[in-house]
């Protein structure tokens, strides 16, 4: 892999929160950098992605037909979700409930 130097210039507040979670991940400031950056460009390269192929979109129409999934539509033989993942979900979701009821009071 080809590499390159580049001069960054960080604000030392900046710069020592980085190095603290570069510290915490056991990484190095270089690699936590590295991958910070790559991160901000697939979010700008899926941002453009949706961008293009939405740009002609009828949002109204999208509506209307996401509101009728399901209606007079059951799921076929072999839809179903499996018992495990029914079980792993409903657990997760009693959770959910009681960490919700817990922060509510």
């Amino acid at each position: 892999m080809k590499t390159s130097n580049f001069a960054l210039r960080l604000q030392p507040s900046l710069l020592e929160e980085a190095r603290e979670l570069a510290r915490s991940e056991g990484v190095a400031l270089n690699q936590l950098i590295n991958v910070a950056v790559a991160e901000k460009l697939a979010v700008a390269r899926t941002a453009e992605f949706f961008r293009r192929y939405t740009r002609d979109t009828d949002v109204a129409r999208a509506r209307e037909i996401l509101a009728r999934a399901g209606s007079d539509n059951p799921p076929m033989p072999g839809d179903e979700l499996p018992e495990s993942w029914k079980r792993r979900h409903s657990a997760s979701g009693k959770k959910q409930q009681a960490a919700s009821l817990t922060r509510s009071r």
